[in-house]
Protein backbone atom coordinates (compact mmCIF):
# COMPACT_ATOMS: atom_id res chain seq x y z
CA UNK A 1 0.00 0.00 0.00
CA UNK A 2 1.68 3.18 -1.37
CA UNK A 3 2.29 5.81 1.19
CA UNK A 4 -0.13 9.16 0.64
CA UNK A 5 2.05 11.98 -1.09
CA UNK A 6 1.40 14.38 2.22
CA UNK A 7 2.47 11.84 5.07
CA UNK A 8 5.36 11.04 3.00
CA UNK A 9 6.19 14.59 2.45
CA UNK A 10 5.87 15.19 6.31
CA UNK A 11 7.62 12.29 7.34
CA UNK A 12 10.92 13.59 4.77
CA UNK A 13 10.41 17.38 6.15
CA UNK A 14 11.00 15.96 9.44
CA UNK A 15 13.68 13.53 8.47
CA UNK A 16 15.21 17.02 7.17
CA UNK A 17 14.32 19.02 9.91
CA UNK A 18 16.78 16.31 11.82
CA UNK A 19 19.41 16.04 9.52
CA UNK A 20 19.67 20.27 9.99
CA UNK A 21 19.89 19.54 13.95
CA UNK A 22 22.08 16.96 13.25
CA UNK A 23 24.27 19.15 11.92
CA UNK A 24 23.95 21.77 14.03
CA UNK A 25 24.53 19.22 17.15
CA UNK A 26 27.99 18.14 15.30
CA UNK A 27 29.35 21.70 14.50
CA UNK A 28 28.87 22.59 18.09
CA UNK A 29 30.91 19.50 19.24
CA UNK A 30 33.84 20.47 16.51
CA UNK A 31 34.38 24.20 17.74
CA UNK A 32 34.20 23.76 21.43
CA UNK A 33 35.20 19.77 22.30
CA UNK A 34 38.33 19.48 20.52
CA UNK A 35 40.01 19.89 23.45
CA UNK A 36 37.98 17.60 25.89
CA UNK A 37 39.08 14.11 23.96
CA UNK A 38 35.52 13.84 22.73
CA UNK A 39 36.96 14.22 19.09
CA UNK A 40 40.49 12.34 19.79
CA UNK A 41 39.84 9.08 17.41
CA UNK A 42 38.76 11.23 14.86
CA UNK A 43 41.79 13.45 15.14
CA UNK A 44 44.21 10.55 15.08
CA UNK A 45 42.38 9.58 11.82
CA UNK A 46 43.66 13.06 10.23
CA UNK A 47 46.41 13.13 11.74
CA UNK A 48 48.00 9.85 10.17
CA UNK A 49 46.63 11.22 6.90
CA UNK A 50 49.60 13.86 7.42
CA UNK A 51 52.35 11.82 9.98
CA UNK A 52 54.17 9.25 8.81
CA UNK A 53 54.67 9.11 12.76
CA UNK A 54 53.10 8.90 15.98
CA UNK A 55 54.78 11.64 17.20
CA UNK A 56 52.69 14.51 15.92
CA UNK A 57 54.03 17.49 16.83
CA UNK A 58 51.82 19.86 19.60
CA UNK A 59 51.93 22.49 17.20
CA UNK A 60 50.23 20.63 14.68
CA UNK A 61 47.23 19.33 16.65
CA UNK A 62 46.86 22.28 18.04
CA UNK A 63 46.14 23.47 14.59
CA UNK A 64 44.14 21.31 13.64
CA UNK A 65 41.92 21.88 16.82
CA UNK A 66 42.13 25.47 15.68
CA UNK A 67 40.48 24.43 11.46
CA UNK A 68 38.05 21.67 13.68
CA UNK A 69 36.60 25.06 16.08
CA UNK A 70 36.57 27.56 13.11
CA UNK A 71 34.85 24.89 10.54
CA UNK A 72 32.69 23.84 13.39
CA UNK A 73 31.87 27.58 13.95
CA UNK A 74 31.36 28.02 10.05
CA UNK A 75 28.88 24.75 9.83
CA UNK A 76 27.06 26.21 12.45
CA UNK A 77 25.57 29.17 10.23
CA UNK A 78 24.90 26.56 7.30
CA UNK A 79 22.77 24.77 10.29
CA UNK A 80 20.70 27.58 10.65
CA UNK A 81 20.78 27.90 7.17
CA UNK A 82 19.59 24.70 6.70
CA UNK A 83 16.81 24.55 9.20
CA UNK A 84 15.73 28.14 7.47
CA UNK A 85 15.34 26.95 4.36
CA UNK A 86 13.33 23.55 5.20
CA UNK A 87 10.95 25.75 7.45
CA UNK A 88 10.34 28.23 4.11
CA UNK A 89 9.92 24.41 2.26
CA UNK A 90 7.68 22.92 4.27
CA UNK A 91 5.14 26.07 4.94
CA UNK A 92 5.50 28.17 1.33
CA UNK A 93 5.88 24.63 -0.27
CA UNK A 94 7.79 26.00 -2.81
CA UNK A 95 10.23 24.08 -4.74
CA UNK A 96 13.06 26.77 -4.54
CA UNK A 97 13.75 26.05 -0.89
CA UNK A 98 14.43 22.36 -1.67
CA UNK A 99 16.49 23.66 -4.89
CA UNK A 100 18.93 25.76 -3.03
CA UNK A 101 19.75 23.28 -0.48
CA UNK A 102 20.32 20.64 -3.76
CA UNK A 103 22.54 23.13 -4.79
CA UNK A 104 24.24 24.01 -1.79
CA UNK A 105 25.23 20.18 -1.39
CA UNK A 106 25.69 19.76 -4.78
CA UNK A 107 28.25 22.39 -4.96
CA UNK A 108 30.05 21.23 -1.34
CA UNK A 109 30.14 17.08 -1.77
CA UNK A 110 32.42 16.90 -5.04
CA UNK A 111 35.40 19.23 -3.83
CA UNK A 112 35.12 18.08 -0.19
CA UNK A 113 35.59 14.42 -1.57
CA UNK A 114 38.52 15.11 -3.31
CA UNK A 115 40.07 16.72 -0.75
CA UNK A 116 39.58 13.73 1.52
CA UNK A 117 40.54 11.14 -1.62
CA UNK A 118 43.52 13.15 -2.19
CA UNK A 119 44.72 12.65 1.23
CA UNK A 120 42.97 9.14 1.50
CA UNK A 121 40.87 10.31 4.44
CA UNK A 122 38.59 7.14 3.74
CA UNK A 123 36.38 8.33 6.87
CA UNK A 124 35.12 11.46 5.72
CA UNK A 125 34.70 9.89 2.18
CA UNK A 126 32.01 7.51 3.82
CA UNK A 127 30.62 10.22 6.06
CA UNK A 128 30.15 12.55 2.70
CA UNK A 129 28.65 9.79 0.98
CA UNK A 130 26.38 8.83 3.88
CA UNK A 131 25.44 12.58 4.26
CA UNK A 132 24.23 12.63 0.11
CA UNK A 133 22.41 9.59 0.61
CA UNK A 134 20.49 11.12 3.54
CA UNK A 135 19.81 13.72 1.91
CA UNK A 136 19.20 14.06 -2.10
CA UNK A 137 16.91 11.61 -2.31
CA UNK A 138 14.05 13.16 0.01
CA UNK A 139 15.33 16.83 -1.58
CA UNK A 140 14.78 15.39 -4.95
CA UNK A 141 11.34 13.79 -3.79
CA UNK A 142 10.39 17.18 -2.51
CA UNK A 143 11.66 19.66 -5.23
CA UNK A 144 9.64 16.97 -7.83
CA UNK A 145 6.22 16.56 -5.49
CA UNK A 146 6.54 21.05 -4.38
CA UNK A 147 7.06 21.58 -8.00
CA UNK A 148 4.22 19.44 -9.80
CA UNK A 149 1.37 20.76 -7.06
CA UNK A 150 2.95 24.54 -7.65
CA UNK A 151 2.01 23.48 -11.29
CA UNK A 152 -1.60 22.34 -10.35
CA UNK A 153 -2.58 25.36 -8.09
CA UNK A 154 -2.75 28.73 -10.24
Amino acid sequence: MPVPPNTLRKALIAWLYAAALVHLFVSIALAWAGHSGLLGGYLKIIEQAFWATDAVPHAAREQQLWWLAVFGATLQSYSLYMLALVRIGSRLKTPMAWGWLIAGIVLWAPQDMWFSLSTQLWLNLWIDGFALLALLPPLFWLYRHDRRVSRMCP
